[in-house]
């Protein structure tokens, strides 16, 4: 801007210099005061005209306003043409930088989340999307009927569909896809998307189940993966607690919500009250739910060797987690959150309200970091 208006006030002296008369007296006037200088200063003698020095500084004295003034005008005008030129580049950077962070913003995705809210795994999704500040459009399925879902062959929750008829299944795969999207500015989703094959496979028991390859990998060049973890170890560590969220503290909620009979009545009439249920649906799924989930509560406790307590594997849990962290940093990932915090953050989340939460706040180590994460997330930190 200083420049502009320098070239500009450059351009109206110009023109002031060319309105006046050619006729000034030495030493009265910018021009004489100029050509003053020239005489001084210059040659004896004028190469390549052949005209007497004398007869040259009376020319130039003749006609001297004129000349500086065109000379005023034209470095001005080159001055001004250079600031638009300028200009134009500027603007076109700006909007350059505009849309690779609009990208990188994901405003330019249309998010649709297909979820049941008090899902650990939806929950995980919502972690991520809110902390990036992800717009995103909610469709709460209703568990029963599930008709929301009936466009789909995938019948699970999470389901994030996003433009152009993009399905991402899996909390974990929807996450690393979202996250190598964001960084990778030149891949579409759907190119992504192709990196976290499906895998389907035959359990113990005979039934089918499918598998993601990579699910916790982010798809990076070898310059982009190691802007993202600058520090050795990073990734791997990252991917670890990642995994751990889903093959071990996600499997400690059911045991502990539906501990007793009363919890698990108070977890039905939250679920009942926070999903999509009708009249009917509502008044089954609180007790008769309740009831059905207090003894498969025993059976998960049973399955995955839980202490008759299971109180005590949660505490222990939160804090193995809290430790890994260590008193040095803020987060897992340093100042600011990682993937690994938003999946245990949303997996710890699908608790609030509920005694087991209360409790596991009250005597684990877990509250600063939580706290932490709460405000990070609402405030949607890592947008910028």
């Amino acid at each position: 801007m200083a420049a502009a208006c320098a070239r500009t006030l450059v351009s109206k002296v110009g023109w002031s210099l060319l309105q006046r008369p050619a006729a000034r007296r030495p030493g009265t006037g910018t021009v004489s005061y100029l050509l003053g200088n020239v005489s001084a200063r210059g040659s004896r003698r004028t190469y390549g005209t052949g005209v007497h020095r004398s007869t040259l500084l009376s020319s130039l004295r003749a006609g001297g306003a004129r000349a500086l003034g065109c000379a005023f005008l034209l470095g001005g005008g080159l001055g001004l043409y250079q600031t638009v030129k300028l200009s134009v580049r500027q603007q076109q950077h700006r909007a350059e930088e505009e849309e690779g962070g609009t990208k990188a913003a994901g405003r330019d995705l249309k998010l649709t989340l297909y979820q049941y809210k008090t899902c650990p795994f939806c929950s995980k999704v919502r972690a991520f999307l809110d902390f990036y500040g992800l717009p995103y459009e909610v469709v709460e399925v209703n568990p029963v009927m599930r008709k929301e879902l009936k466009w789909s062959t995938y019948r699970k929750v999470p389901i994030l569909m996003v433009q152009d008829g993009v399905q991402l299944n899996d909390s974990s795969v929807i996450i690393s896809s979202l996250r190598t999207y964001l960084i990778n500015k030149d891949k579409s989703m759907s190119e992504v998307i192709r990196c976290y094959p499906e895998l389907k496979s035959v359990n113990d028991s005979g039934k089918e189940v499918t598998e993601y390859s990579n699910k916790y990998w982010l798809m990076l060049s070898e310059e982009r993966n190691a802007e993202t973890y600058p520090e050795k170890g990073m990734q791997k560590e990252e991917m670890k607690w990642r995994k751990w969220a889903d093959d071990w503290l996600v499997h400690l909620i059911s045991p502990n919500v539906y501990r007793t009979t009363g919890e698990a009545l108070a977890s039905f009439d939250y679920i009942v009250r926070e999903g999509k249920f009708g009249a009917f649906e509502g008044f089954f799924a609180k007790y008769v739910g309740a009831a059905a989930m207090f003894l498969i509560a025993k059976r998960l406790k049973s399955r995955h060797n839980l202490q008759d307590d299971v109180r005590q594997d949660l505490y222990k849990a939160v804090n193995d987690w809290v430790a890994a962290i260590g008193k040095k940093r803020k987060f897992m990932g340093g100042d600011r959150p990682n993937l690994a915090d938003l999946a245990v953050f949303g997996v710890l989340r699908v608790m609030e309200g509920l005694q087991a939460f209360d409790d596991m706040m009250d005597n684990s180590k877990v509250q600063h970091w939580y706290r932490r994460m709460e405000k990070a997330t609402l405030e949607h930190e890592g947008r910028d």
